[in-house]
């Protein structure tokens, strides 16, 4: 299958997700300025997920514009990676709604963690169904440390969040600013088409 289709499918549907999330952001009844900052929990929530699910958008596009072809195993990695970024707006909402309670941040924290495991997955799919192809190979190697940098720091903050959910939400916030350049530390590999 082209590439092509299963970007333009995750595309859509990571819209979709940004679309859900904002629709949690509801005006205040007073209209005051009081009534506009109590929001300010709901609001970070929204923040902080909009640029997650905007920073995974990047890597995706990035990462299919190397591959050109797809088996199934990037098929299903990919819409595995999907089910757990649909699963955001109801974390940010949850976190947004609660004030950023030990849970609710615990739980942010936990599926922005399989998010995380989700793109690993993808990414291995995707070395694997390019063998030995040694410029893919690095392009692999490069990734995963990185990668598994960003689901080590989630995987803290679901763990941190019980003692201190400001503490936890700083390491989701430091894993933004990490992969807000897409390429940093990453070499940049040829387009491919093996089938």
């Amino acid at each position: 299958m082209s590439s092509g289709r299963l970007e333009a499918f995750s595309d859509g549907v990571i819209a979709i997700i940004i679309t859900i999330m904002v629709l949690d952001l509801r005006a205040p009844v007073g209209g005051g300025a009081a009534a506009l900052l109590a929001l300010w929990p709901v609001f970070l929530s929204y923040l902080l997920s909009f640029f997650c699910i905007a920073i995974y958008w990047m890597n995706h596009h990035r990462t299919f514009q190397v591959v050109k072809h797809v088996g199934n195993a990037i098929v299903w990695f990919n819409i595995a990676l999907l089910f757990f970024l649909s699963l955001v707006p109801f974390a940010t909402a949850y976190m947004g709604e609660n004030h950023m309670t030990a849970l609710s941040v615990a739980l942010y924290c936990a599926v922005l963690t399989v998010c995380g495991l989700a793109f690993a997955g993808l990414r291995v799919a995707i070395a694997r169904h390019f063998g030995d192809d040694a410029e893919m190979q690095a392009w692999n190697r490069a990734a995963a440390r990185k990668n598994w940098f960003a689901i080590a720091l989630y995987a803290a903050g679901t763990a941190i969040a019980f003692l201190s959910p400001t503490l936890a939400l700083i390491l989701v916030f430091a894993n933004a600013a990490i992969y807000f350049l897409p390429t940093f530390g990453i070499p940049e590999p040829q387009a491919r088409g093996h089938g």
